[in-house]
């Protein structure tokens, strides 16, 4: 009920009258969204989940539709029935962009779930030519959603929002801040992984390499790029990352869980990698930010296996002179507010 009544002021937005093309997140808290462009005869396109089978759909309700059909059509169900695929030339332009977000302050910062599909689908938008500089960007959200947020958690890859809309609020943020200009490949989290998951980024940076831009990816940046090929490589770490693990019986409810190396990757040429927990890792940290302290601390690690929904990370080492070095630089260390635990993977105590 929250979400439809904060759903239900779209309509009362002159960015919203005046918008012929509206691009709505497919999240459930968003579907009185879309019924709201479908209703207002808005041309409405949906992101394909998790743009694995291309960026957008749009959704093209039966002709003489009742509300009732209109109310299907804005469901999952309904977007996957009676919508048709929009591609890289698809000539889309959206008047007006709605996401979701974990959380978001007046001042037009923006948390989304920490996975970047939302940050990602905007610079394509940017790179194809949907959107323009002042296409104004909405989010919809519960009031205790709309937090202070501190301007270092924002990066220049996250994208920023123009109004805020509650169950009670309409909030315009002013923000001043630039959103993205297109895609930063150099700064692309996990940029090889993400190629092979979205097939649609793949060819678009095929274009902008023709183009003459700059395509280097994050983790092919020399100091990562041992990095990148042993998480690629090994499958059984990246598996680990969606799977929750139960906390021992014995361990403080909310204390971060020490746990055996999952997977154990070795390295290339070498024995059995000396692995280091990290533990304490705020919601709101990204993997980019990490990656970024362990290049200024000088312990970067050959692979890397993020677990932020535990609140805790793995990170492998050829040796255990530089895992040490990682655990004695890493402990207490105060990232997103929060002071970091680090100490070697259970297993590796054990076999200590």
């Amino acid at each position: 009920q929250g979400s439809l009544r904060a759903c239900s002021s779209l309509g009362e937005l002159d960015v919203f009258c005046r918008a012929r093309e509206v691009k709505v997140d497919p999240d459930k808290p968003l579907e009185g969204a879309r019924l709201a462009a479908l209703q207002a005869k808005k041309t409405l396109l949906v992101p394909t989940p998790r743009l694995r089978t291309g960026l957008f759909n749009r959704i093209v309700p039966p002709p003489g539709a009742t509300k009732e059909i209109l109310r299907r059509c804005a469901t999952s169900q309904g977007v996957r029935d009676y919508s048709v695929p929009v591609g890289l030339d698809g000539k889309a332009q959206v008047d007006l962009v709605v996401v979701g977000s974990v959380a978001v302050s007046e001042k037009g910062w923006r948390i989304g779930k920490g996975e970047g599909y939302a940050d990602m689908e905007y610079a394509m938008m940017v790179a194809m030519g949907a959107v323009q500089e002042d296409t104004p960007v909405v989010t919809i959200v519960h009031d205790c959603q709309v937090l202070d947020i501190a301007e270092e958690l924002v990066d220049d890859h996250d994208l920023t929002v123009d109004y805020i809309l509650t169950p009670t609020r309409t909030i315009q943020t002013n923000c001043k801040r630039p959103k993205p200009q297109g895609i930063m490949w150099h700064k692309a989290s996990g940029s090889s992984e993400m190629l092979g998951k979205i097939p649609i980024l793949k060819t678009l940076r095929c274009r902008e390499e023709q183009a003459g831009k700059d395509v280097t990816l994050q983790d092919e940046h020399p100091a990562l790029a041992n990095a990148s090929r042993a998480a690629v490589s090994n499958k059984k770490v990246m598996a680990a990352n969606t799977q929750p693990r139960a906390a021992p019986a014995s361990s403080p409810v909310g204390q971060p869980q020490v746990e055996s190396d999952p997977g154990n990757p070795k390295s290339e040429g070498s024995g059995t990698v000396t692995t280091v927990y990290v533990g304490n890792l705020p919601g709101s940290l990204r993997v980019s930010e990490l990656k970024s302290a362990l290049r200024e601390l000088q312990v970067i690690p050959v692979g890397l296996n993020w677990q932020g929904a535990q609140h805790r990370a793995f990170l492998h080492y050829r040796d255990q002179g530089a895992a040490h070095r990682a655990v004695s630089s890493l402990q207490g260390l105060s990232l997103g507010g929060s002071a970091l635990r680090a100490e070697l993977a259970k297993s590796q105590r054990n076999k200590g």
